[in-house]
């Protein structure tokens, strides 16, 4: 079972029509659907379950410009602008603290790693730099002297993922925003070649633009419209502790274990260093676009034949836009905790930092995160389809890169100047030659 997430109903009213309907309750489209409202555009968001249910409750909950890849990071840079007055503009708690963030490096191999990210990050100004010894164990007492250095950003935070996305969207809501949950989009209706409404099960919304924002579900949902997005999941898993006193309050990861104190003076805590990939169909289709990816962290990755692949083989077809759709037969993507691996990085943490030792484990979860071949999301218009925007592939830096990601998409949307150069993050870059790969060295 998943966190607790602070609860939003849903609105009664079901619009008839819309300027814009955004697929997708999570960071990404919560954060969409109030950059628009507070444009006076008219929009309305459709959740197949209930807001930030997914991968949007279940992250670290970092913000972070460390260790982002450099096509990231002026989006980034304006999502930490943005998280840093978040609390004031919807007026509730998001949890959004400033309290730096530690990668640790345990060999002088992983040093040259992130004095290779500081000359990517260099032309940003970023306030990212090496730390080591004494200063190192003013950031995180007790454990210092077994790294060799580590690379340190003062101005990285946190939040809480259980509390951002529906705070955003109860905001959006006041600034006119209609939020639906528990209301699958199954698909669109076009006319004249492009969008011209938003079909859901209850009804159609009619609308001159869709921004799908699906997190996991967005690949399924484009292959529908005719549209090959080469996505595939990854298992994270977290645990969370009881409040702990004398703990570190910079959070930080290493090989072997993350971690960052939470609002209620507990603490989330991962295994820095393992992800579970799910063999699905998909996987075998997509093999030669992520295979980069999997010979640069094959480490990390571990490749799993679960339930998945049978569950996505039944999931295949599309379904008739008059028939119950796969979204709403799965409400919520709310898969098994890796526990051995959990267990294993509570170990390793407590016998670097006894502090942790004997804490009490609350709850794990785990959840799927939208992963693209070169690890950054696809945040652009469709050329095929006018009124598409697509927002997903966020490939584990979703979270703290949302609120920026919502003014970008609004920009998109609008046809204004955009906030940070788009390029990057075109969906034609797959079919266009441009071959996208992983930045090698971070």
């Amino acid at each position: 079972m998943g966190p607790q997430v602070d609860t939003l109903a849903s609105d009664a009213r079901f619009p008839a029509e819309a300027d814009v309907v955004i697929v997708g309750g999570g960071i990404i489209g919560t954060s969409a659907a109030l950059f628009l409202a507070q444009r006076g555009v008219s929009v309305v968001l459709c959740e197949k379950g209930h807001i930030a249910g997914e991968q949007s409750s279940r992250n670290w909950g970092w913000v972070r410009k460390a260790r982002r890849d450099p096509r990231e990071i002026p989006l980034i840079i304006e999502s930490l602008r943005l998280w840093e007055g978040m609390n004031q503009v919807v007026g509730a708690e998001t949890g959004f603290r400033r309290t730096g963030i530690v990668f640790a490096a345990e060999s002088e191999a992983e040093v040259a790693r992130y004095e290779t990210w500081l000359d990517h990050a260099r032309p940003y100004q970023i306030d990212a730099r090496l730390i080591s010894g004494a200063e190192l164990e003013r950031q995180v007492p007790g454990g210092a002297s077994r790294w060799k250095a580590a690379l340190f950003c003062a101005t990285d935070g946190r939040a809480e993922p259980q509390k951002a996305a529906p705070a955003i969207a109860a905001e959006a809501r006041r600034n006119g925003a209609v939020i639906l949950t528990d209301c699958a989009v199954r698909g669109l209706d076009r006319e004249g070649g492009r969008i011209a409404a938003a079909v859901t099960e209850r009804g159609r919304i009619r609308c001159k633009s869709l921004v799908v924002a699906g997190g996991a579900w967005s690949r399924r949902f484009l292959k529908d419209l005719g549209l090959t997005l080469p996505q595939l999941k990854v298992r994270s898993s977290v645990m969370r502790t009881a409040p702990l006193e004398g703990a570190p309050e910079t959070a930080m990861w290493c090989n072997e274990f993350a971690f960052r104190r939470r609002l209620d003076g507990g603490y989330n805590i991962a295994n820095g260093n393992v992800n579970v990939v799910p063999i699905v169909p998909d996987s075998f289709r997509f093999f030669t676009d992520f295979l980069p990816a999997l010979r640069a962290d094959h480490k990390s990755l571990k490749l799993r034949l679960d339930g998945r692949f049978a569950q996505e083989w039944r999931e295949a077809a599309p379904t008739p836009l008059d028939a119950v759709s796969v979204y709403e037969k799965v409400r919520v993507l709310d898969p098994a905790p890796d526990r051995r691996y959990l267990r294993q990085a509570l170990e390793s943490l407590s016998r670097m930092y006894p502090v942790f030792a004997g804490t009490r484990i609350v709850q794990e979860w785990a959840g799927l995160i939208d992963v693209m071949p070169d690890a950054i999301p696809v945040i652009s218009p469709v050329d095929s389809l006018p009124g598409l925007v697509i927002a997903t592939g966020f490939s584990g830096h979703g979270f703290g890169i949302g609120p920026g990601a919502g003014r970008l998409i609004a920009d998109l949307v609008m046809g204004g100047t955009p906030v940070v150069d788009p390029h990057e993050f075109r969906f034609s870059r797959f079919s266009d030659g441009s071959n996208p790969r992983p930045i090698a060295g971070i």
